[in-house]
């Protein structure tokens, strides 16, 4: 039925509006919503978390405004409008499964080759069909975002045309009006995923945002029924994407954590989301009698396996605690794992402050989460050897490039800081690998200390290795980079530096013995590791430092494992 221009009262017009002006407020929320949903979840299975957000977030922008363009194409508005509610409803609710179930079987059907034609792992299967298998996945993301963003377009105009429709006139401010509606729903939707979502598995809040469109599409069913066409096909519709929702609610979660399962390797015993990242704790049994193989992964990235995790956390530690005169203040910026934070307590240190963003993190490696099991947090705690409730550890929870400014201003001091952060592959992360950040902690250094600082793989990305060698000498300490093999990752390197007087290895080798007994590290190992092949630092004058605002680190290690792979190169 089309809409004829209707005899309303002026109080009937103000409900009308009061709805469809709410009802916009309501669908902006949601938007937004599947916008953050969308490039969250994207960033979480693909990687490159930072430019896979940027691209998710333009693609549906972009498809936003192609939906607007499109909505001119719906003769009835009614009917349209409730039609496209449940499609929005329909993709939204199925879209995290559907991209879940890609990247899963992008990932299990190389594996599964291996196991049915009893392939040797080294040999890879990843030709042909299965490329493009990965390929697909890795598109799945993008496609559904522009179909959920074409779709979201279509509701501003179709929403203001109803509204005249109503009025049964031209409303001179209604584009102001329905913007106005949409920029307010927007900020609410951008708190509730902050405040909520975030809180959520992902399935969770896709379906209760799914939940919205089907409830939005009922009240219109019911209030304009006169408007609408094919009402009985719309409640059928409805009811389809009600069982949907109500199938996913139930056994949404658990699909969805069967398939993460099956992006690793080993099994997975525990995974937790926290406000700021996905963490899997995995097991591997190596043979009988043997200690299982503990991992932890971030968003899918590992971070440390036990068999060899000592190697680099002694590397980590170890050189800065003895190339400084003393250690009895120590300052860990990162290592929510608490495993640097467990060596530089074999120091005997006085206090021992950490600095970490994610207190959820901390919680689980601090045997404080209730929701792990048992065996998990006996683990963890095993490996940290309970270091998160020893009495000397102050914990400060927060950005450390904030954190740090009011140590600063409370004119802390350290005798020896270790910076154990992910590897600057996010332009948020860039901040704290700047010149600038190295000067103010620079002024939390004592004198005779010493500031070591993981500085990723020389290997993989050389140019960002060096940058930060670079990066320390422009905040005025006398650099000196150093590296050494860890068998889970390759060779992997750190940075090490001294505010005045002799530089850190000299300090080291000063020194007749270890303090600290080490069963992975000695002295003669710790000089070894600052020497490099004699072509190493050939033409890094053309490599510089990396300052605030600049993302030249970013762009380095961006540039190594984009354009390169991660490929070992020296031109």
């Amino acid at each position: 039925m089309s809409a004829q221009s209707p005899n309303f009262s002026r109080r009937e017009r103000l409900f009308h509006d009061i709805f469809l002006i709410t009802t916009m407020g309501a669908l902006a929320a949601c938007g937004l919503i599947y916008e953050y949903l969308m490039a969250h979840y994207a960033g979480r299975v693909l990687g490159s978390v930072e430019s896979t957000i940027y691209i998710m977030i333009g693609i549906m922008i972009v498809a936003m405004g192609v939906g607007a363009f499109s909505a001119k194409w719906i003769r009835a508005p009614f009917t349209g409008f409730v039609w496209l509610e449940l499609a929005i409803g329909f993709v939204g609710a199925s879209a995290v499964i559907i991209i879940s179930i890609s990247v899963s079987l992008a990932f299990s059907i190389p594996t599964y080759l291996q196991e049915i034609y009893g392939l040797h792992p080294s040999i890879t299967t990843n030709g042909g069909v299965v490329r493009s298998l990965s390929k697909v996945a890795n598109i799945t993301p993008f496609f559904f975002g522009a179909i959920l963003g074409l779709m979201i377009g279509m509701e501003i105009p179709l929403i203001a045309r109803i509204r005249e429709s109503l009025h049964g006139q031209h409303l001179e401010n209604n584009v102001g009006t329905i913007y106005g509606a949409d920029y307010i729903g927007a900020g609410i939707g951008a708190a509730i995923w902050v405040l909520i979502c975030l809180q959520l598995p992902i399935i969770t809040a896709a379906l209760g945002t799914a939940f919205i469109n089907l409830l939005i599409g009922v009240a219109f069913l019911i209030r304009y029924r006169h408007y609408l066409s094919n009402r009985i096909a719309l409640w059928v519709a409805h009811g389809f994407l009600l069982l949907l929702i109500l199938g996913l609610a139930a056994g949404g979660a658990s699909w969805m954590a069967n398939m993460q399962s099956a992006l690793f390797k080993d099994e997975v015993v525990y995974t937790k989301i926290t406000p700021y990242q996905h963490l899997t704790v995995t097991q591997r049994l190596i043979g009988k009698g043997l200690p299982k193989i503990t991992s932890l992964y971030i968003n899918g990235r590992l971070q440390f396996s036990s068999n060899d995790e000592e190697i680099y956390h002694s590397f980590l530690t170890y050189p800065a605690l003895l190339a400084s005169a003393r250690q009895e203040h120590v300052l860990i910026i990162g290592g929510g794992d608490g495993l640097a934070l467990r060596d530089v307590l074999r120091w005997n240190p006085i206090t021992v402050t950490l600095i970490d963003l994610d207190e959820g993190m901390i919680e689980l490696f601090a045997g404080k989460d209730s929701e792990a099991p048992s065996q998990v947090n006996k683990t963890l705690l095993g490996l940290n050897q309970n270091a998160f409730n020893d009495p000397r550890v102050n914990l400060i929870y927060g950005d450390a490039f904030i954190e740090v400014e009011k140590l600063v201003s409370a004119k802390q001091h350290f005798d020896t800081i270790i910076v154990d952060l992910p590897d600057p592959s996010h332009p948020d992360i860039n901040k704290v690998y700047t010149a600038f950040f190295y000067a103010r902690l620079k002024e939390l250094l004592s004198g005779d200390g010493a500031i070591a600082i993981q500085s990723t793989s020389p290997f993989h990305t050389r140019n960002a290795f060096i940058s930060i060698g670079k990066t320390l000498s422009a905040a005025g300490f006398t650099a000196q980079q150093y590296h050494t093999n860890v068998p889970t990752f390759g060779e992997w390197g750190w940075t090490i530096g001294t505010k005045v007087g002799r530089s850190a290895s000299e300090r080291i080798a000063a020194n007749t013995q270890l303090p600290v007994v080490s069963d992975w590290l000695s002295k003669q190992q710790m000089l070894a590791a600052f020497v490099f092949a004699p072509n190493y630092f050939r033409r890094s004058d053309s490599i510089n430092s990396n300052s605030l605002g600049s993302h030249q680190l970013y762009k380095y290690h961006q540039d190594a494992w984009k354009k390169r792979d991660g490929v070992f190169l020296i031109e």
